[in-house]
């Protein structure tokens, strides 16, 4: 009996010490994520792809950008679908600053943070699931019932407020008549609904290694 107390012991301390660290890492990436200073000329191609945009509706997809890495940080290694064009073209724009991306990447998320467009992840599954744990934990961070949404989590409602032309549309109207937007409301309803099909679902999703 002694034996199975001190294996029992040895085992619930290890997953506390793990959950512990686990906390306290998420705790650290995330301040590094929130302080860090993101190119100024992600900005200028925004603005270069969507002449439309103000300089500081530009800099509010960058921080649509910042949101998207918090996600990636709490969802830690699983797939998170990107919600939202406009912030997909700032992503983009970033890796182009090879070092400075894998150092971000290094330092405030542990991994390298691949892009996979949405045609290549390896199902149409794994794409649902990627946008729906987008979906919940961008509600959990904005305080907002993922099942019964009063309003739209920032990475889903960038793309319709900015006017992006190629962007994704999501809506809290589910019902209203010539709105084609999705129903954003039906991605936290579980794995019995659609989440991420044609122009107006996802387009790519980060993964790690």
């Amino acid at each position: 009996m002694g034996s199975i107390a001190t294996v029992l012991f040895i085992t619930v301390f290890a997953y506390v010490f793990y959950a512990s660290y686990r906390k306290a890492s998420t705790s650290r990436r995330e301040k590094l994520i929130e302080g860090f200073s993101f190119p100024a000329s992600l900005s200028d191609k925004l603005i270069e792809k969507y002449p439309h945009l103000s300089r500081q509706q530009a800099d509010r997809v960058v921080e649509g950008m910042r949101e998207y890495f918090h996600v990636c940080n709490i969802g830690r290694h699983r797939m998170i679908a990107m919600p939202s064009q406009a912030v997909d073209v700032a992503w983009h724009e970033f890796i182009l600053f090879t070092r400075e991306y894998k150092k971000f990447c290094d330092k405030a998320l542990g991994r390298f943070l691949h892009h996979t467009p949405a045609e290549a992840m390896a199902s149409q599954t794994e794409a649902q699931k990627g946008i729906q744990r987008a979906w919940k934990i961008s509600c959990a961070r904005e305080g907002i019932a993922p099942r019964a949404p009063n309003k739209l989590p920032l990475l889903f409602a960038l793309d319709v407020e900015l006017e992006i032309p190629d962007g994704f549309k999501y809506s809290l109207n589910c019902v209203s008549r010539g709105n084609d937007n999705y129903c954003a409301s039906h991605i936290g309803c579980g794995s019995g609904c659609s989440s991420c099909s044609g122009d107006s679902g996802c387009s790519s999703g980060c993964g790690g290694d």
